[in-house]
């Protein structure tokens, strides 16, 4: 089947099978591996990407069902050489350890953001509830997405990506 979508603002086209994953489509057909496969049962959320800018766990939705849609990995995140305040505020307040969760955590996190701009910390344990940190008891993410709600715009100076 032909499917066309938005994925990190281009517009890609490919012929899929119908009953491929968007895990699957993202990592192995557009090479997106920033998006991670953890349980493949939606259980641990590791997976979670945007989809018209709500959180959607990849390894249950069919890269079909996002035909004409605009589809966010953490790889979109970063414009250019700056960094989302949400990247930043993981970086400045430790958000993670092993790093497996982080990409689906951080883009749970910019979905929140965007909705509700100044979250209070039992909105924030809320919107990450779906998702599984083996490593950081969840404090430390807890204060990284509190980090970007506090600086939603921070100086590029503050986040300029280094290569």
């Amino acid at each position: 089947m032909h499917v066309t979508m938005t994925v990190n603002g281009t517009e890609v086209t490919r012929n899929v099978e119908p009953r491929l994953l968007l895990v699957h489509f993202l990592r192995e057909t557009l090479g997106l591996t920033g998006t991670h496969w953890g349980c493949d049962t939606s259980n641990c959320g590791t997976c979670v990407v945007l989809v018209d800018g709500e959180p959607v766990k990849s390894c249950t939705a069919l890269a079909a069902m996002t035909a004409g849609h605009e589809v966010r990995t953490v790889e979109g995140m970063a414009d250019g050489g700056t960094l989302d305040p949400v990247q930043q505020g993981f970086m400045e307040a430790h958000g993670l350890q092993c790093g497996f969760c982080t990409p689906g955590m951080m883009l749970t996190a910019r979905a929140l953001l965007d909705r509700e701009p100044d979250p209070d910390e039992a909105t924030i344990r809320e919107a990450i509830s779906g998702q599984i940190c083996r490593c950081t008891g969840y404090a430390t993410i807890v204060r990284s997405i509190q980090w970007a709600a506090a600086h939603p715009a921070a100086a590029p100076s503050e986040q300029e990506v280094t290569a």
